[in-house]
């Protein structure tokens, strides 16, 4: 049976597993990662997942620090690839 949540990452193109993994990379992202970001003036939301590759958006003081790249691949996709084996990789554009 499908969680509600479930269903609506599915109306936003996200089919059965897919779904569950966005789920799952949001929840994650929210709770771990987005906190820690906006201490340091900056924002960082998910933009999508296609083949393994997870997009967010990186916006405030997130978007112009020379850290970022190193936060993004050390950081959260090292935490992601553990948590969700699936992720192959973690790309950020700039907001």
């Amino acid at each position: 049976m499908k969680t509600e949540v479930a269903k609506n990452y599915e109306a936003n193109g996200y089919t059965g597993q897919d779904a569950e993994l966005v789920i799952k990379i949001k929840e994650l992202i929210d709770t771990y990662v987005k906190p820690a970001v906006e201490m340091d003036g900056g924002n960082i939301e998910f933009k999508s997942f296609d083949s393994g590759v997870v997009t967010v958006m990186l916006q405030g003081s997130c978007s112009g620090c020379p850290s970022s790249t190193v936060t993004l691949k050390s950081g959260i996709e090292g935490m992601l690839k553990r948590m969700v084996p699936e992720v192959t990789e973690v790309v950020a554009e700039m907001g």
